[in-house]
């Protein structure tokens, strides 16, 4: 692998290893359901998970900034503290390509909405599970507490999608 190949993995896993990114799944789980029990259609679904995530990173966005800013008690420098937040809060878009990925093949007809849907879940479910075992695996290299932390994140995603069993 090439030195720049392995520095964008080193970025990528970087950004993976957010709160953000735990909590933009979540959210996009959150956001599933609850379109799906508007109208129970991928295209609402994904639009619905759009437009969340971009009014969610941007808020983050924008109350890191002026946090930053609010840290140096001054005027302080906006750019550095505008691209600091920014990068702290990049793990919510990232997470958010898969499930979109996965909602857009419903939009498009390629498998069924419900199908879609419940893809989108339990790949957002799946992708926590793992986020929960590398964080711990960062510092401990036992399995069972990488386990236990895997099903405790899982478990956020799995408590969404038992949400919409019952919704539907």
């Amino acid at each position: 692998m090439r030195a720049g190949q392995q520095r964008l993995l080193a970025k990528i896993g970087r950004i993976l290893m957010s709160e953000e990114s735990i909590y933009g799944l979540i959210l996009i789980s959150g956001m599933i359901v609850v379109s799906n029990s508007l109208t129970g259609t991928s295209v609402t679904a994904l639009v619905t998970v759009v437009v969340t995530v971009v009014v969610f990173f941007a808020a983050h966005v924008y109350a890191g900034t002026i946090a930053g800013i609010a840290r140096e008690r001054t005027r302080g420098d906006v750019s550095r503290s505008f691209s600091a937040a920014f990068h702290h809060s990049e793990g919510m878009l990232l997470v958010s390509i898969a499930p979109l990925a996965v909602l857009l093949l419903g939009v498009t007809r390629i498998v069924d909405d419900d199908v879609a849907i419940w893809t989108a879940l339990l790949v957002d479910t799946v992708i926590l599970g793992a986020l929960g075992w590398f964080a711990v695996a960062r510092w401990n290299p036992r399995f069972w507490p990488r386990m236990a932390s895997a099903l405790v994140t899982a478990a956020f995603g799995a408590v969404l999608a038992g949400l919409k069993a019952l919704i539907h």
